[in-house]
Parts: C-alpha cells; sequence; structure tokens
C-alpha cells in the first residue's frame, strides 16, 4: 500500500463510508452527523463503537491526507460531507469494495458469511464469486489487501481479514470472534432503524436547506 496502517477510528469511518455508499447512494456523500450515525450504529458493526464528532472528523481528514476520502463543501452542500477516495486510490471495483467494507466494519469473516452479508452492497451470484474476489484482494499489487487466517479449532471454513489496518493478531482475532458470538447475530429491526435514521438526517438537511431558501426569497421583499 502507498500509506501507513490505519488505525482503528479510520478503519471504521473508511468502512462506513463505503458501506453508505454501495448500500445507500441516495443518501451519500454523508454529512459529519451522519457519519458518526453510521460509525457508531448497532446493525452490522463488530466491535460497537460511541465515537464523537470529533474523533470522527479527525479520523476522516487523515483519511483526507492519504488520499482515501474527499470532504466537499460549497456548492449544492450546506454542510461539509465526507465520501471516500478508496476505490480511485488502489483502483477497486464494486466487488472488492464490498468485501473490503464487510471486513472493515464486522472483521475477519468466512466466504459464506460474506457472500450473506455483502449482498446489501453487492449481489454475488455464488459462493465461488466471492472466493474469487478474496483471491484477487489476497494478490493484489504492490501489497495485498487481505489475508487468509489459520483454521480455528472446530471450524470447518477459514476466514479472511483486511490488511489495512496492518498485520493481524491471530491471538486478538480469535478473543474478537468469541466475542462477537456472544452478543449474537443483529435484528433486522436495528438495520430499519439505522435506514429510518438516514432518512430522517436527509429530511432534516432539505427542510434546513428549504427554510434557508425561503428567507433569502422573503428578504427580497423588505
Amino acid at each position: 500500500m502507498s500509506f501507513s496502517p490505519l488505525n482503528e477510528v479510520e478503519v471504521r469511518v473508511l468502512g462506513a463510508l463505503i458501506e453508505k455508499d454501495l448500500s445507500t447512494p441516495e443518501y451519500y456523500p454523508l454529512s459529519l452527523n451522519a457519519l458518526v450515525n453510521a460509525c457508531n450504529q448497532k446493525s452490522n458493526r463488530h466491535p460497537a463503537v460511541s465515537y464523537d464528532e470529533a474523533t470522527v472528523s479527525q479520523a476522516a481528514d487523515s483519511l483526507r491526507e492519504r488520499r482515501l476520502a474527499l470532504v466537499t463543501t460549497g456548492g449544492e452542500h450546506r454542510v461539509p460531507k465526507y465520501g471516500h477516495r478508496i476505490s480511485e486510490t488502489l483502483n477497486l471495483g464494486n466487488r472488492e469494495l464490498a468485501i473490503l467494507g464487510e471486513l472493515m466494519l464486522r472483521g475477519p469473516q468466512t466466504p459464506g458469511e460474506l457472500k450473506s452479508r455483502a449482498q446489501r452492497l453487492h449481489a454475488f451470484d455464488a459462493l465461488e464469486s466471492v472466493e474469487s474476489c478474496l483471491r484477487r484482494l489476497i494478490e493484489w499489487q504492490p501489497e495485498p489487501l487481505v489475508v487468509q487466517l489459520p483454521r480455528q479449532a472446530g471450524m470447518r471454513e477459514v476466514r479472511y481479514a483486511h490488511l489495512l489496518g496492518g498485520e493481524v493478531s491471530v491471538t486478538e482475532v480469535e478473543a474478537a470472534s468469541g466475542s462477537e458470538a456472544r452478543l449474537g447475530a443483529r435484528s433486522e429491526m436495528e438495520e430499519r432503524i439505522t435506514r429510518l435514521e438516514a432518512e430522517v438526517e436527509s429530511l432534516r438537511s432539505g427542510l434546513e436547506d428549504l427554510s434557508r431558501r425561503l428567507e433569502s426569497f422573503v428578504r427580497q421583499f423588505q
């Protein structure tokens, strides 16, 4: 990679930007508030975090310096909007983005888990398509973006992890895996709540913009 390893906050911010770009493009790019909510949402995330705006903003600025994110201001955007640039910087397609995004948001996973969970980001037609994408990411030049982890005792499938945060500690991964199993699957209701939150944020921005335009119109007659 042409940049140093990302820290855990930068990984979460970049993963959230990728997810929202692919899953809800109508609400992308994101305001800072929407990006904070995306990082902290309860569904499709492991581990759960509670970042404040300053933490997320600092991580986004760091990603921007590495050409992995961008901030758009002015014009039609009433507030700064955040987006990712990883697809351009690393020359990634939507398939690769979907896999990386899931690994960044939920940690190491099997091909089967990735196929199921990444469907909302990209429609993989078969498990072989996921496995082929993983191989491409493992063989990515100039450096691999994904690594295959050693098979865990009692597990039939191997798992894969991203390398954007540097080398992966197998011990830490196994501990995190046990924690995720105890937490269990996230409910469909949480996913619906997340989508509604994004819709409310979009409506709020639209109403504020409409109010600003109305004030400007009224001032013309004063």
